[in-house]
C-alpha cells in the first residue's frame, strides 16, 4: 500500500479484517507499507499492521512477492504510481476521484485495458458502493419498486474548513488534490447517484465558491486531523473550491441536484441520497447507515408513508458475514466489503468494479461541473466515456 495517513488506515483495518470475515479462496498478506517520511511509515507499519516499509514506491512495485497495489496517496501521484504498478503486472486498487485531471484518468484508463489483456486487474476505490443499505437502495431501483426516476437529490456535508484560521493542508492545493470539495466529497455523490439508479449524468450547470481564499501555512504536513493550532505564522492561497452547486440531467430524463460542501457548520460528514420515482421513493442517510426510508405508492392511500427498513437481515448484502439481525455496523465495514468483492474478482480472474472506466466517467462529470462554473453556470454537457483502449 501507497500511503499511511486516514485513507490508508480505513484501508489497513480493511486488509487486516477481509479474510477473517469472509471466505474468500486467496488470502491478502500485508506485505509492504509505503510513505515518504521514514520515521512516520515505520510507526504506521507497526500500528497498521504490515510486515515491513519502504520509502520508495518504485521498490514496492519491483518485488516479485508482491500482486496488488493499494493507492492511498493525493490525487497528484495516482496516474504515476497506478500505471507504473499495471505495467509491473500488479492488480491496483486506487482510490477516489482517480485521477486530478481528465488527461490523467485516460491514461490509467488506457493502462487498466492494456493490463487486463494479460489478467491484470484494476479497480477505483468508491467505498460507499459497497455501504448494505446503498446496495440494497440499487436493488429496489433495479427491480422496478420505484417506477420511473424523476428526481434525484444528493448532498454531502461537512464543516472542518469553516475556521478560517485552519491551516492550508494539501487538500486545499488544487496542485495537489485537483479540487476541493467537488472532487473531495462530490465525487462520491455523483458515483453513488449513478451507481444506484444506473443511469448516467449528461449534462449539468455549476457554481463554485471558495469562501476563504487564503490561510495560514501548516507547521507541518496534515490532513483532516489537522486543526487550527498546526497553523505556522505565514500564509498562502487556497486554489481549490470550498463548495459546489449544480443541476443535472440524467440520461433517462430524470432531474438531479447536487451539493458539496466542507462549509455546512455543524455537519461532520453528513451524506444524504433521495430518489423519486413514479411508483415510489427511497432515501439513504449516512448518518443512519444501516437504515434506508422506502415509501411504496402501490399501498393503499390510508396505509402510505415513509418506513424504516433496518438493513441488518442476513439475506441484504454483505450482511450475512457479520452479526444476528438487527446488529448494526460502521463506516469502515464498507472498506471490508470493498477488498472483499476485489478479491473475489482478482481470484476469479473477472473485472471489479468500479473499473478505471466507471470512474473516468465520474471525472467527465467533475470536469464538466468546474468548467460550467467557469463559464457562469453554462449548460455543459458531459463528454461521453469512449470505448476502452485495448492496444
Amino acid at each position: 500500500m501507497v500511503g499511511y495517513a486516514f485513507m490508508g488506515a480505513a484501508h489497513s483495518q480493511a486488509w487486516r479484517t477481509v479474510n477473517r470475515v469472509f471466505d474468500l479462496p486467496v488470502r491478502a498478506r500485508m506485505a509492504l507499507i509505503c510513505g515518504r517520511d521514514e520515521s512516520k511509515v515505520a510507526d504506521a507499519a507497526g500500528r497498521l499492521g504490515w510486515e515491513g516499509h519502504t520509502t520508495d514506491w518504485r521498490e514496492l512495485i519491483a518485488r516479485d512477492d508482491i500482486d496488488i497495489v493499494d493507492v492511498c496517496t493525493p490525487g497528484d501521484s495516482h496516474a504515476e504510481i497506478t500505471i507504473a504498478a499495471l505495467e509491473a503486472g500488479k492488480h491496483v486498487l486506487c482510490e477516489k476521484p482517480l485521477a486530478n485531471t481528465v488527461e490523467e484518468a485516460r491514461a490509467m484508463v488506457a493502462a487498466a485495458a492494456k493490463a487486463q489483456t494479460v489478467g491484470v486487474r484494476a479497480m477505483c476505490g468508491f467505498n460507499y458502493r459497497r455501504v448494505p443499505a446503498v446496495s440494497l437502495m440499487r436493488e429496489l431501483v433495479a427491480s422496478g419498486r420505484l417506477g420511473v426516476i424523476r428526481h434525484v437529490r444528493a448532498v454531502y456535508l461537512q464543516d472542518w474548513i469553516t475556521d478560517p484560521q485552519f491551516p492550508l493542508v494539501w487538500r486545499l492545493q488544487k496542485d495537489k488534490a485537483g479540487s476541493g470539495a467537488l472532487g473531495d466529497i462530490g465525487a462520491h455523490i455523483i458515483d453513488l447517484t449513478q451507481f444506484v439508479t444506473g443511469q448516467r449524468i449528461t449534462g449539468v450547470s455549476a457554481i463554485t465558491e471558495t469562501f476563504v481564499k487564503e490561510r495560514p501555512l501548516p507547521a507541518e504536513s496534515s490532513g483532516l486531523a489537522a486543526s487550527a493550532d498546526g497553523a505556522g505564522a505565514a500564509t498562502g492561497q487556497v486554489t481549490v473550491d470550498d463548495a459546489a452547486v449544480f443541476v443535472a440531467r440524467l440520461d433517462g430524463g430524470g432531474l438531479a441536484t447536487y451539493e458539496a460542501t466542507r462549509f455546512a457548520t455543524g455537519r461532520r460528514n453528513a451524506l444524504r441520497v433521495e430518489i423519486n420515482g413514479s411508483l415510489g421513493s427511497v432515501a439513504f442517510d449516512l448518518e443512519r447507515l444501516n437504515e434506508l426510508e422506502f415509501y411504496d405508492a402501490a399501498e393503499p392511500g390510508v396505509e402510505q408513508g415513509f418506513r424504516r427498513i433496518l438493513v441488518t437481515e442476513g439475506d441484504h448484502p454483505y450482511m450475512a458475514a457479520w452479526w444476528p439481525p438487527g446488529h448494526i455496523i460502521g463506516y469502515e465495514h464498507s472498506f471490508t466489503h470493498e477488498l472483499r468483492d476485489f478479491l473475489a474478482a482478482v481470484a476469479a480472474g473477472s473485472d471489479p468494479t468500479p473499473s478505471f472506466t466507471d470512474a473516468l466517467q465520474v471525472q467527465l462529470v467533475l470536469d464538466a461541473v468546474a468548467r460550467s462554473a467557469e463559464l457562469g453556470s453554462s449548460w455543459t454537457g458531459v463528454e461521453p466515456v469512449p470505448a476502452p483502449v485495448t492496444a
